[in-house]
């Protein structure tokens, strides 16, 4: 560069930073004059007086009795974002308008260089006068426009020597309420090669010359607040840190991210420091907002997320003052960050510690908390359309996917679909005809970070920190779910669903939302086999009608289940309707219920062989030498898919690994823990033994194993295994596929056909978008964990009863008595389960009706309704006499419809209703 390009480059504007207010009035400049420098004079000084104008539309002059209309101080004045500003300011200009006297703000001071120099002989002897400043100037540090962990400690070593905080309260005010300021602030060093240093120092020569001018001239000083337009058009460019972000991986983050710990730790214990935080975040964030919303500005600068992190380490961004305005209004901007941003802030957060996530997520859990105790939401004011909540619930799936990206992952061992696809219903051509669509044909939605970042949700065997940490409680008592669950399935950019967040909602309210899912489906499988019936002139079931005989449950059951799998397997999405040949009743619940356990008793006695039972584990496992076919297991995957689409508990007892088996996932040793936790703990012993494997053990890759009946089976886990020796080296693969074979392959054939019947119910379900493994376990199961206070406190009474009466205070006594397994058969003789419902016994809804005067007979119930008759006995002993009675003999399959003495026994499902 020769003399004569540097002079123009020191006292020229910056081209390539130009300020919203430079950029626009242009086109109003005179036409230049002979003299060069005298132009640049003229162009300066009305840059200046444009800036003063912008700045004291945006700030102010100070004046609390202002007069001036158009000064931020004044009474009354409206107050406008940046773009309007910069646009009012150029016609401000334009007609002369008044000018308060010059606010002492950074910006303003430093434009004031500028007025001098434009009456000095040489702008380039006034540049160099410049960086000649005294040093109570330099206290101010105007010329810092980022921050490193060096710099802060310089200022606040200075601060403190002459006990004022104000030049760093100001500084920090000036980088963390500019976008540019805070990207650039804490970079990470990184050492380059010879050869990046080389092609560096070129551009950080004329990098060097720039900022020289910048502070001569001060002529970035608009830009340091300028409106989002002008930030977002000079991030990347011509940065060093441009240079660095393009040679950082995916996952790496060019902010020393440990240095604004250290610093966030140093400053946040002054109680004004942290006002000018709190401060330049309400400043900063619709700034960010805008650039991300309208300037697409990640897509030319990645480093553009250093912000995010950089906020995000305020250790007191969760307190009170930071609730009302800053932290809302930083996450409406964070939650504007685009799909790729929030895949790399997820990847980045994935390598923080546990506390450190569990931090973020405090913080975005305490603004929803916060907003949802502090309004009042209904029906009418959804809490959907509250911005901040929505905002911050958007914010928080980062950090929950952070979550499962920092856990325990297992990316491989995905179960392969099945090869043969679902048929399609029969009434497929029909509504074609009607013009309507099955919905959801290629199954339930996914989220799409979840798909850019290509993980799932059951990929992770454990995260950071517990999916419970990311629920809610506050937010699902006021969710309408009905609302919710319409904005979920209408997919609007207008509504926001918070069934798109599952993480966020407990195992209750995403079970209301299946609950509205399935009965839609229902309605609307009834509504088109009536449309049917009209077109064809044939009269149709409108419901999944099974009539089945006590003595022949499974084989009525089975014809009947695969005929419609066969036929139609869309009308196993209708209600289901049970009947049992010779028996009167209408099937309001109770009868479906019992209809499942007979069925579950049947299927799971140990006499059929389809399941091994574990004495030890008390769970059963799929039997890899059954002689049934594979019809049995389809149709015990159909019951369990039922159960879950009517709302139906079964006692089932399968190991975690069932479920996780059903969501895609293969058994893997681990697994083993639960499922054979005697052959896992000989493999660990394996794995951990110090002496030699092959010489002390003498183990082969052929293993035994004994089938139902106790014959011995050989099967060879490589070709010729019984000839390949395990040793040290290759005992990890052995264990590896000692557990594939007892968890996949030995039963490959009876859990596809188990998955199979599971997904003719379920596919077209967001059951599994929904739900983890272990809550499909508890939809399906139900808890064990009976909490009999819980029920007694939402027990509803009838027939002159209520929680005062004598019988009833006696009745709970009894009960609470009672030891758990005598609690279990209560539970079952009230609801036809010992388990309690998703959300525990609360939500069960029991009625205690009156039935009569003092009796000698035994309390009744209505299992389909959950309702216990109990005579008002004259005292506490007879009512305990009574009702152990009755509940003994109900489980050993008796009924007690009748008063009197014990009468013989009457088929089980006489009691329901």
């Amino acid at each position: 560069m020769n003399s004569d390009e540097k002079e123009d480059c020191e006292c020229a504007p910056l081209q390539a930073e130009t300020s919203p207010a430079e950029g626009t009035h242009r086109e109003y400049e005179e036409p230049e004059i002979e003299n060069p420098e005298a132009s640049r004079m003229k162009r300066a000084a009305a840059k200046h007086l444009i800036e003063r104008y912008y700045h004291q539309l945006t700030e102010g002059c100070g004046n609390e009795s202002c007069s001036n209309s158009w000064c931020a101080s004044s009474v009354g004045f409206n107050r406008m974002d940046n773009n309007a500003a910069a646009v009012k300011a150029l016609e401000l200009y334009k007609v002369n308008a008044k000018l308060c006297d010059t606010h002492p703000s950074k910006k303003v001071t430093a434009s004031a260089h500028l007025e001098s120099s434009a009456h000095s002989n040489s702008a380039c002897s006034n540049s160099q006068l410049n960086h000649k400043v005294s040093h109570s100037v330099r206290d101010n540090f105007k010329d810092v426009n980022y921050l490193t962990e060096e710099k802060v400690y310089e200022i606040l070593d200075i601060c403190g020597e002459q006990e004022d905080y104000s030049p760093l309260i100001r500084v920090i005010g000036r980088v963390f309420s500019s976008a540019e300021g805070l990207v650039q602030s804490f970079r990470r060093s990184k050492p380059h090669t010879k050869e990046e240093l080389k092609s560096l120092q070129g551009k950080d020569e004329d990098k060097d010359e720039d900022e020289k001018e910048a502070a001569a001239c001060s002529a970035t000083a608009m830009e340091e607040d300028s409106p989002a337009s002008s930030s977002s058009a000079r991030l990347g460019e011509g940065s060093s840190g441009e240079s660095e972000v393009q040679r950082l991986s995916p996952d790496e983050l060019s902010v020393d991210i440990d240095a604004v710990r250290r610093v966030y730790e140093r400053l946040l214990s002054n109680e004004k420091i942290e006002a000018a935080f709190l401060n330049a975040l309400v400043y900063l964030s619709p700034n960010v907002e805008c650039d991300l919303t309208y300037h697409n500005v990640y897509s030319r600068d990645q480093n553009y997320l250093n912000l995010f992190v950089i906020v995000m380490e305020n250790s007191n961004l969760h307190s009170p003052e930071y609730l009302e305005i800053a932290l809302p209004q930083f996450c409406k901007a964070m939650s504007k960050l685009p799909l790729p941003a929030q895949a790399k802030l997820a990847g980045l957060w994935s390598h923080y510690s546990a506390e450190q996530i569990r931090r973020m997520v405090e913080t975005f859990q305490q603004l929803i908390t916060y907003k949802v105790i502090s309004n009042e939401f209904n029906s009418r004011n959804l809490v959907n359309d509250d911005d901040a909540v929505v905002a911050s619930t958007k914010c928080l799936k980062i950090v929950y996917y952070a979550n499962v990206l920092g856990g325990d992952l297992d990316m491989e061992h995905n179960e392969d679909e099945d090869e043969e696809p679902i048929p399609e219903s029969s009434e497929l051509t029909l509504q074609e005809l009607l013009g309507e669509e099955r919905r959801n044909k290629k199954g339930p939605r996914v989220d799409p970070l979840e798909t850019e970042l290509g993980i799932r949700t059951n990929d992770c065997r454990k995260p950071l920190i517990s999916f419970e940490e990311f629920v809610n409680e506050p937010l699902n008592e006021v969710l309408e779910m009905d609302k919710d669950y319409t904005f979920f399935k209408v997919e609007t950019e207008n509504k926001f669903s918070f069934m798109t967040c599952p993480f966020i909602l407990n195992a209750v309210t995403k079970n209301l939302g299946l609950y509205y899912d399935n009965r839609i489906r229902m309605y609307s499988e009834r509504r088109i086999t009536v449309l049917y019936s009209l077109v064809q002139g044939q009269q149709l079931n409108p419901y999944l009608r099974l009539k089945v005989r006590r003595d022949h449950i499974i084989d009525d059951a089975l014809v009947r289940l695969e005929m419609i799998a066969m036929e139609n397997p869309a009308d196993l999405k209708k209600q289901l309707y049970v009947e049992f040949e010779g028996e009167q009743g209408v099937d309001e619940g109770g009868v479906s219920k019992e209809f499942f356990q007979l069925v579950v008793e049947e299927i799971f006695n140990p006499d059929i062989g389809m399941f091994r039972y574990d004495e030890h584990t008390k769970m059963f496992w799929f039997n890899p030498s059954s002689y049934e076919n594979e019809g049995q297991y389809t149709l015990i995957g159909i019951v369990l898919g039922l159960a879950i689409y009517n709302n139906c508990i079964l006692d089932v007892h399968f190991p975690m690994v069932v479920y996780r088996k059903l969501m895609g996932k293969k058994g893997t040793f681990r697994d083993l823990a639960v499922a054979n936790p005697v052959l896992h703990q000989s493999l660990k012993e394996l794995m951990e033994y110090e002496g030699s494997v092959e010489e002390d053990m003498m183990i082969t890759f052929q293993i035994s194993h004994t089938d139902l009946f106790g014959n011995p089976l050989m099967h060879d886990l490589r070709e010729n295994g019984d000839k390949i020796p395990v040793t040290n080296e290759n005992r990890k693969e052995f264990v590896a596929q000692y557990a594939e074979y007892m968890l996949n392959k030995s039963v490959e054939k009876q859990f596809k056909a188990f998955r199979r019947g599971f997904h003719m119910v379920t596919n077209e379900s967001p059951l599994k978008y929904l739900f983890r493994p272990e809550e499909i376990e508890l939809l399906i199961c139900g808890s064990r964990n009976l909490d009999f206070l819980a029920l007694e406190e939402t027990t509803e009474y009838d027939g002159g009863y209520n929680k005062d009466s004598r019988i009833i205070k006696e009745f709970w006594e009894t009960l609470h008595s009672f030891g758990e397994e005598q609690k279990r058969f209560f539970l079952q003789f009230t609801t036809g389960t010992d388990r309690a419902p998703v959300g525990g016994l609360g939500k069960l809804k029991m009625i205690i009706a009156k039935n009569g005067p003092d009796t000698d007979r035994l309390p009744t119930s209505h299992t389909c309704f959950n309702v216990l008759l109990l005579p008002e006995y004259s005292c506490r002993e007879k009512l305990k006499e009574r009702l152990l009675k009755a509940i003994t003999y109900a489980t050993k399959g008796l009924a007690m419809l009748l008063s009197g003495p014990p009468i013989p026994p009457a088929p089980p499902g006489s009691i329901t209703q």
